[in-house]
């Protein structure tokens, strides 16, 4: 009897030193939660067999329960796993392809009334790999954080008061780093602007305690999972409030069958300072939140609504208006939330896009544009085969709306990852391609492209006649330009491309031009004789 109650006490502390390092969700909809009665299962079966072993005395007539007790366990097992899987394929689309369908809601949109003419001191210029080259930068300057912490790799896209940056904790630098700092926490975090590259490393009142680098009770995910052990939560993004408080966001799911069709159902706000959290539903999260929505989800719900919406056999054999998501996506700041984009494609063909959509990472609200053209990575090598000479990786572009017209911009980086240019890919033909040194800025960048590629349609073109005072030419990026000042004292500058009579243009002559906007020296977009 004894050695029962031992071997009970002893599968009792194994279960519960499981739990304290795994973390599983107490709920029978989470596959975790069977794995975890698997493994109790499999530990039960292994003490009981040692037990018996024992108590037998090696005597075989006292092991006659050992096959039971095996078979027992085994088929225990394999009902958990049976049924996971015979549920799972019940309520799996097979059965169900219109639910799955309907497992976002995708309205139509349009593009020229829901996006605003692109606002560059609102572009997001800097990708996360950039933002992780200058925020590792300004850690080397603070002596009393570098030896003792790192800069985690989170960077996650937020809108701080209409600012658009990228935001990561420090994290500890292993456990005696964390043995050392546990009592006064880690007292900053970085900030990196995505539109002009400025970091910042704040330091806070109070030191960050729970953090994912954290051990035992300060862990995040520990603190999260004792806080809230029924609940289904997806990964933790670092967020600040409007004061520059620092929180975690936390995205409550839910399933239908065992750990299938995610669904957001509210989120988490926890403050890594005190420990303290509260739960909100979707309807009643803070609007400084911006990430709610995991952006894999996001796309594995765009899948599924454009794979089943004729039907699970239609989208096996006839395929007939089966659309996917494109590869890659990116983010854009919006109406002071933060989008997901992303491209919509045929699954017959991987060339070019239908469409795209935008899905508010706050909300989920999600919106299709049909606005057919290039699939993002053409328009990537579009670009990089402007420059392949100098060996530049173009990053994922961000779709803008370039006066009334849908285009992608580009940044082109080398091998440190530095940004050298900028480049402006027309979305309904990629060939339409326009790079500039990165150094003239993202506004000269785009006053290039549209001199080269001028938009008849824009209601902002204005005309002028001038007389010809005095015309130059110099060379910039190989490119010719033409300067001219007419009689009035007015100063232009015009790219060759803009109309093959440039060259035979001279002095006293009358032109007639168009430009968008005037300036010390105003763009011409277009020269008529």
């Amino acid at each position: 009897m004894k050695r029962n109650i031992l071997s009970i006490i002893v599968e009792i502390v194994i279960a519960l030193v499981a739990y304290y390092l795994f973390l599983p969700v107490i709920n029978p909809t989470a596959f975790s939660f069977w794995a975890f009665v698997i493994f109790i299962i499999i530990e039960v079966w292994i003490i009981s067999s040692f037990s018996s072993i024992i108590n037998s005395r090696l005597k075989l007539s006292r092991l006659k329960d050992l096959p039971k007790m095996t078979l027992f366990s085994m088929s225990a097992i394999a009902i958990i796993i049976m049924g996971t899987i015979i549920i799972d394929i019940i309520v799996g689309p097979i059965f169900n392809a219109k639910s799955y369908s309907e497992r976002i809601s995708v309205v139509e949109g349009v593009f020229q009334e829901d996006i605003e003419e692109v606002d560059f001191s609102k572009v997001p210029l800097l990708d996360k790999a950039s933002s992780e080259k200058v925020g590792d930068r300004i850690m080397g300057q603070y002596g009393e954080y570098v030896s003792q912490f790192y800069v985690s790799d989170e960077y996650t896209q937020i809108n701080y008061n209409d600012d658009i940056i990228r935001v990561t904790p420090l994290e500890y630098d292993g456990f005696i780093k964390w043995l050392v700092n546990k009592k006064e926490g880690i007292g900053a975090y970085i900030t990196v602007n995505s539109v002009n590259g400025e970091v910042k490393l704040v330091k806070l009142d109070k030191g960050m305690k729970y953090l994912s680098s954290a051990y035992f009770n300060s862990n995040l995910k520990r603190k999260l999972r004792f806080s809230y052990p029924f609940t289904i939560m997806g990964d933790a993004k670092f967020e600040i409030d409007n004061d520059g408080n620092p929180y975690y966001i936390v995205p409550t799911l839910g399933y239908t069958g065992v750990s299938t069709k995610t669904r957001v159902t509210g989120a988490i706000i926890f403050n890594p300072v005190t420990g303290e959290s509260q739960k909100y539903s979707l309807e009643d999260i803070p609007k400084w939140v911006d990430n709610v929505y995991p952006s894999y989800l996001v796309i594995e719900q765009v899948n599924d609504w454009g794979t089943y919406r004729s039907g699970f056999v239609n989208s096996i054999f006839g395929q007939k208006n089966v659309v996917n998501t494109t590869e890659g996506y990116n983010y854009l700041a919006l109406n002071d939330d933060i989008y997901l984009y992303t491209g919509i494609t045929s699954v017959l063909t991987d060339e070019s896009n239908l469409g795209f959509i935008l899905t508010n990472l706050r909300t989920g609200k999600t919106a299709l544009y049909n606005v057919a053209g290039a699939e993002e990575y053409s328009a990537m090598d579009s670009a990089e085969g402007q420059v392949q000479q100098m060996s530049y990786t173009s990053t994922f572009p961000l779709l803008i709306n370039l006066k009334g017209h849908p285009t992608y911009l580009v940044s082109l980086k080398d091998n440190a990852g530095l940004v050298k240019m900028y480049g402006f890919v027309d979305v309904t033909d990629y060939q339409k391609v326009v790079v500039t040194d990165a150094a003239l800025g993202i506004k000269k960048a785009a006053e290039n492209y549209l001199n080269t590629n001028p938009k008849d349609t824009s209601s902002d073109i204005k005309t002028k006649e001038i007389t010809i005072k005095k015309i130059t030419t110099a060379v910039k990026d190989g490119n010719t330009y033409y300067y001219i000042v007419d009689t009035e004292g007015d100063k232009y500058v015009s790219n060759i491309s803009v109309s093959n009579y440039l060259p035979f243009i001279g002095t006293n002559e009358n032109i007639t031009i168009m430009y968008y906007n005037e300036s010390d020296i105003t763009e011409i977009i277009r020269i008529e004789k």
